[in-house]
């Protein structure tokens, strides 16, 4: 099998049946319809600083994998932070941007990175990847959030050395729990009350919770979820990431991926969460049995414990009702470990292309790690089911 890599740059519509062929329903993420639709509507593109330079990897004219890839021209929209790095690099002379990354822009979502059809090996793409990753001319690579197993794939098949930088996120899994009750059962009894109490109190408030998945979410529902959503930043001085634009696109073109978390008071939404279904999740021995991905969240007021109600509660009563086994809210949070989200590793890879450089960052990743599985080990402590320390 002789395996040909190509530079596709951006995502032309007539590539969307090559590229999904490959990528398939299990990450949404990773779908041509998300990646294009950053694109096209000016969220990620070379005018927002995220050049598009995707590479697909073909054996003969059947293609086999498909790796996103960009040319970055500053650090945003990543939540890897390497902020340190540039400075430290310009300070010594040298220009750290523009940077190649492969990860889905503003998306701290583990997933697949790399997606290759089953019936070729990872390693062996990964391997005819190599030489083409290194020879763009620019500093760095960096690989966000990938799924463990690919990430072995990378430090076992490339070939030279990749850095590996590691984060504590918080997960929630079905543990044949029935419903959001048999979920409450298996806590320690201070923990239940309290999460029935937060939810009480939202009740007594006049809050009302519904979840709208598909056509049900029309434009006057995505609209509302919209100036939610930019609340989130408006409150701090900053302009939104992505537009309505892009969502009415996603609820278009992913229509069956999306869920809709809308809370009212007297009939008015004031809150909301945008969710995405995936169909498995690769080393969790949960494949096939589907993960959901909190991503998008806002309010137009404030209000005791509607965040947890909005991102968490009914995320995990949305996956106990569609059968699906996983649930990520979305990246940092320690507040989600009282609420049942276990810690979990998230990795991330990063090919440095001066030695001296490589060596200095190397020293500082070895050290970050062993504070990251410190804190991971301490947040295990602190689960809040019964059979835990806590």
């Amino acid at each position: 099998m002789a395996l040909r890599v190509e530079n596709i740059g951006s995502l032309a519509a007539s590539q969307a049946p090559l590229w999904n062929a490959v990528v398939g329903d299990r990450y949404p993420f990773l779908r041509h319809e998300f990646l294009a639709a950053l694109e096209a509507c000016d969220c990620a593109n070379t005018d927002t600083g995220w050049e598009p330079d995707h590479l697909m990897v073909f054996d003969g004219d059947r293609a086999v994998a498909v790796l996103p890839r960009y040319a970055k021209y500053h650090s945003r929209g990543e939540y890897v932070f390497d902020w340190s790095w540039a400075d430290a690099w310009e300070r010594a002379g040298g220009d750290y941007y523009p940077k190649s990354l492969s990860a889905i822009p503003f998306t701290p979502a583990t997933g697949p990175r790399l997606a290759v059809v089953e019936d070729v090996d990872r390693r062996a793409v990964i391997a005819a990847l190599a030489p083409v990753i290194r020879d763009t001319g620019l500093q760095s690579w960096h690989l966000l959030f990938a799924e463990s197993g690919e990430v072995d794939d990378w430090q076992a098949s490339f070939d030279a050395p990749l850095l590996e930088r590691q984060a504590v996120q918080f997960a929630w899994q079905d543990d044949d729990f029935g419903d959001f009750e048999g979920f409450l059962a298996r806590m320690s009894s201070r923990k239940r009350k309290e999460i029935r109490r937060e939810r009480r109190k939202l009740a007594e408030q006049g809050f009302v919770f519904e979840r709208l998945t598909g056509t049900q979410i029309d434009d006057r529902a995505l609209a509302q979820f919209y100036r939610c959503y930019c609340m989130t930043y408006l409150e701090r001085g900053q302009r939104p990431y992505l537009t309505l634009e892009f969502f009415i696109r996603l609820r278009d073109g992913l229509t069956d991926s999306l869920m809709l978390v809308r809370a009212s008071v007297e009939g008015r939404a004031v809150a909301a969460a945008l969710c995405f279904e995936g169909r498995g999740c690769e080393g969790q021995g949960l494949e096939g049995k589907g993960t959901l991905y909190g991503r998008y969240w806002g309010s137009e007021v404030e209000a005791d414990f509607l965040h947890f109600e909005t991102c968490y509660y009914q995320g995990i009563e949305h996956c106990l009702a569609r059968g699906l086994s996983r649930f990520d809210p979305g990246t940092q949070g320690e507040h989600k470990l009282t609420r049942g989200f276990a810690p979990v590793i998230s990795r991330s890879l990063h090919y440095l292309d001066h030695p001296g450089f490589r060596d200095a960052v190397e020293s500082f990743c070895r050290e970050e790690r062993a504070h990251v599985q410190a804190y991971f080990e301490q947040c295990r402590s602190r689960l809040p089911f019964k059979d835990s320390a806590s």
